[in-house]
């Protein structure tokens, strides 16, 4: 019988194997410690302010649309059912790593543009006050458009940040985001919906604003731009009498293009300070677009100035806390779709808000997270679980940029390892400890010279 005899370990494999066990319940530590990791200042901002806006918004969609006579509580409860989906998708889609969305940025562009393209087929596209910018699926009316911007912020930023070095002349710039950002808001404006399109010239401008490119280059696209608006403002006579109406109101018919803009202002007016009360608004039984575009004037009518302020408060902290992921964040890719996505939010916001005070003209865009709409809701929770996602990289690069190491007593201070004659690591004593050490050596020397003396 033949014994099998084992080679005896090594201090080196033994060594080898304590040295990956140690990595490895380090790796596991570190998962743990991500995982329990206490959210950032501007995580908590964001998805707070994004869900008090959108259950307001269910509330409000409540009592606006409470004066139907069929059915009074349907379009509460389809918006709910969108908020009850959208919640847990912007929480889910803020546990993306920020490569995942590097690597869609394409397909999402792609997506977006042919998703719009099917307003135009026969059969699925709908028309709404002369605007051709919604699709019916099964039942549910869609706005595609409402995609095609948060496509738009990433696909921007994408490209952006590969051409970083390359920012200071105009073509660099411009190609290829401009000629593609134009055809793809070309579809949208194939559609008449002039509102949107403004959203989305927006959302390019925040991306080009934020991406660190001079200001000088933005002067002819500018101009050119607002040449090409105010062209398409003239085509239409509709659109010419609703702008003249926003800064001339004595020339508005307040029973044709001015109907709602009137009992929009008369419902804020009505309201006061602190209101009406919740659900006895009297200007949702006369404006059609009570639940979407001037759920505004309801907020107003209803909860009174308060009310108002409350709302503008939120978008406010929102901003915020987007405008701080902007300014810590060291990865161009976030800076620069962050910057799109929040001026997309705020800048559609305020359109919104303006149109209803009567400072803008009207333009038919939603007041985000609030306004009646599941399409409108869901892109703008997707856009904030992107910005929640963004949030996420930030308390890390903070602690490691300003937290200083600890050595193994637990006190901070070098703890780099060096090389000793044997050719083993060891860790390098603090500085105030070398100091005492060689203190006591001095002493301990004096005072032998001094005994043999």
């Amino acid at each position: 019988m033949t014994q099998t005899t084992h080679p005896p370990r090594t201090e080196s494999a033994d060594g080898a194997e304590r040295t990956g066990a140690a990595s490895r319940g380090l790796s596991a530590r570190v998962s743990l410690g991500r995982l329990f990791t206490p959210p950032s200042t501007e995580f908590v901002m964001i998805a707070s302010t994004a869900v008090l806006l959108t259950i307001f918004g269910v509330v409000m969609v409540l009592s606006a649309t409470s004066a139907k006579p069929t059915a009074p509580y349907a379009d509460a409860l389809r918006q709910g059912m969108f908020a009850a989906v959208g919640i847990p998708l912007m929480f889910i889609v803020s546990r993306l790593p920020v490569a995942f969305f590097k690597k869609v940025a394409w397909p999402m562009l792609i997506f977006g543009v042919l998703f719009q393209l099917l307003v135009f087929v026969p059969g699925l596209g709908v028309s709404s006050y002369g605007n051709k910018n919604w699709i019916r699926v099964a039942g549910v009316q869609l706005q595609p458009s409402e995609f095609l911007k948060l496509a738009l912020a990433v696909w921007i930023a994408f490209v952006l940040m590969r051409k970083q070095s390359k920012l200071g002349t105009w073509h660099q710039v411009f190609i290829p985001v401009v000629p593609v950002a134009v055809l793809a808001i070309g579809t949208v404006l194939a559609g008449d919906d002039l509102g949107t399109v403004m959203v989305l010239v927006l959302v390019v401008l925040g991306c080009l604003f934020f991406s660190g490119a001079k200001l000088r280059l933005f002067i002819i696209p500018a101009i050119l731009g607002l040449i090409g608006v105010l062209g398409f403002a003239l085509s239409s006579e509709n659109r010419m009498k609703r702008i003249l109406a926003a800064f001339d109101p004595s020339t508005c018919d307040a029973e044709k293009e001015c109907y709602q803009a009137v009992h929009g202002m008369w419902g804020m007016a009505n309201g006061g300070i602190f209101g009406v009360g919740l659900g006895n608004s009297q200007e949702k039984y006369w404006l059609p677009a009570a639940s979407n575009d001037y759920i505004f004037a309801i907020v107003g009518e209803e909860l009174g100035l308060l009310g108002c302020l409350l709302v503008l408060v939120l978008f406010g902290v929102f901003a915020v806390g987007a405008f701080h992921i902007i300014r810590r964040t060291s990865d161009p890719f976030v800076r620069i779709a962050a910057g799109g996505i929040t001026v997309w939010i705020i800048g559609q916001a305020l359109f919104n808000i303006g149109v209803v005070v009567r400072i803008f003209p009207v333009m038919g865009v939603p007041l985000p997270f609030m306004s009646q709409g599941g399409t409108s809701l869901l892109s703008a929770m997707m856009a904030c679980g992107i910005l929640l996602a963004f949030a996420r990289t930030i308390p890390a690069k903070q602690k490691d940029a300003v937290a200083a190491p600890r050595n193994a007593t637990g006190t901070r201070g070098s703890t780099a390892p060096r090389k000793t004659a044997a050719g083993r690591e060891s860790i390098a004593p603090r500085k105030g400890a070398a100091s005492r050490k060689g203190k006591v050596a001095r002493g301990v020397v004096l005072s032998e010279r001094s005994e043999t003396k």
